[in-house]
């Protein structure tokens, strides 16, 4: 009897050592579907070299998930050697050497930017590549679903406009992008004609479609999604930059849940010198305040990622630069075509997608310069009441001019460089939140920088800390020190 209570003893664990320890079945195998990435919410940080190809092999690698799918390191490394070689005006994303003649009015009058600077930057620019480190060793499904690149624009800058194609042409894989699709929403200009016809003649990938009146910015992407071919739909604005390796990392989740609506991280390209570098604070969600103003919030810790570089959850999107899946952006209506300016689309497609079962996700690895005009230059579309865009009926349970609704603003700044603006306060932090130091200095925690001004010019931006500088010094008339230092301390 005990012979064969041993001889069953042993039968038991050695199945359990099985379900527990053996590659492609029981537990391991559930929990390696389960976790393709090996990181949670991950795009390939950890992935499995195919067989008979050790981990330090020379040879080319072909990686695997659980359920057997190939991923492929999409990076072009020789095109990232050459931008690296690159020198001149702009290049690498530094600022362009400006003299006092390229400051004038006139520069940023038509466009919002200085198009001056713009005209003599290449449309092949270098740029730095500023992404998560862990970025460089991410590995995306090596089939992945091609795309419909959709910009829209309305009386751009020539060099702005071309520079926002050159950058996607130099940095997509061909064989993901579809086509580019330039929507002209009755533009004026002259170089915006036949002259733009010609130039993207040279471009197989590139066509051009022209409103037949004033649609404004929504209709007129409207209008270019309703004739893409691609599988996804990608959004972009006139003014942008593409950076390295800026479109697997989007096509890669769309691929693995068609319900994803993904946006990369948008970048700073100042609409003075043109230089390049991240948002304050880089990583960070998308919300509004009650004002149904966009504002950017960090992430909770208990939301934050081991890998700083995987996707992460977003409740609204900035609204002018993300991926979808084509047929899942119709099944949700697409936009309402009543829109008339950009502003409020962002929420109506956030609010969509997150009550008819999708997500909504941010993807550190993937990332897009745009240049934040210094005003918007151009006339909202006719017939549209600016006092019909712009008045605010209040409920009648709140009261104009009750103390809790009276409007308050704050300093904001979006990047270390950045001017900073008087916004309305969010309470939220982020950009918001800054520290009032004993060196008399105010110190902007999330880019790591400090206010400082200047008196010839009478400008207030973001500069590196200097707390010898007298410019960066700021008194107040009533001040706690020890409230002070309580506050700074947390």
């Amino acid at each position: 009897m005990r012979r064969k209570e041993k001889r069953l003893l042993q039968a038991v664990a050695l199945v359990l050592a099985a379900l527990v320890l053996l590659p492609n079945v029981g537990l391991w195998a559930l929990y390696r579907e389960r976790q393709p990435d090996g990181t949670p919410g991950g795009s390939g940080a950890a992935v499995v070299p195919a067989a008979g190809q050790g981990s330090h092999s020379r040879q080319k690698k072909t990686f695997f998930l659980g359920d057997g799918q190939k991923l492929k390191d999409w990076h072009d490394k020789d095109s990232i050697r050459r931008d690296a070689q690159r020198v001149g005006n702009g290049e690498q994303g530094r600022p362009y050497p400006m003299t006092d003649a390229e400051r004038v009015d006139q520069a940023y009058r038509e466009n919002g930017f200085n198009i001056y600077v713009s005209d003599k930057i290449s449309l092949n620019r270098s740029l730095p590549d500023i992404r998560h480190p862990n970025c460089n060793s991410k590995r995306y499904l090596e089939t992945l679903p091609n795309t419909s690149i959709i910009i829209p624009f309305h009386n751009e800058g020539w060099s702005s406009l071309l520079r926002t194609v050159h950058s996607v042409l130099n940095r997509s894989p061909p064989e993901l992008v579809a086509e580019i699709v330039l929507v002209d929403d009755f533009s004026d200009r002259e170089h915006l004609k036949k002259p733009l016809e010609d130039y993207m003649a040279l471009f197989p990938s590139v066509r051009i479609l022209r409103t037949k009146k004033r649609e404004g910015l929504i209709r007129t992407r409207m209008l270019g999604a309703s004739v893409a071919t691609g599988d996804v739909i990608t959004f972009l604005d006139s003014h942008c930059e593409a950076n390295v390796n800026w479109l697997p990392p989007l096509l890669d989740r769309i691929a693995r849940n068609r319900k994803t609506i993904v946006c990369p991280m948008i970048d700073v390209i100042d609409h003075d010198d043109f230089r390049y570098e991240t948002q304050a604070g880089d990583a960070m969600r998308g919300a509004f305040d009650w004002e149904m103003y966009y504002k950017r919030i960090p992430i909770p810790p208990e939301l934050q990622k081991a890998d700083p570089s995987d996707p992460f959850e977003s409740p609204v999107m900035a609204g002018g630069l993300f991926a979808v899946d084509r047929k899942w952006f119709w099944e949700l209506g697409g936009y309402d075509p009543g829109l008339e300016i950009w502003g409020g689309e962002q929420y109506e497609i956030s609010f969509k997608v997150w009550m008819c079962g999708g997500r909504m996700e941010d993807i550190p690895c993937s990332r897009v310069g745009h240049i934040y005009r210094k005003y918007v230059p151009y006339k909202v579309p006719a017939g549209v009441s600016l006092a019909r865009v712009f008045t605010f009926t209040w409920r009648e349970d709140i009261r104009p001019g009750d103390p809790q609704h009276t409007k308050k603003f704050c300093f904001d700044a979006i990047s270390h460089t950045s001017p900073v603006t008087l916004y309305d306060c969010h309470s939220m932090k982020g950009n918001q939140l800054w520290k009032y130091r004993k060196d008399k200095t105010l110190y902007h925690p999330v880019s790591g920088s400090c206010m400082d001004c200047s008196e010839s010019d009478h400008r207030i931006f973001m500069n590196t800390c200097n707390p010898s500088s007298v410019t960066q010094q700021w008194l107040f008339e009533h001040t706690n020190s020890t409230v002070l230092e309580k506050f700074n301390r947390n």
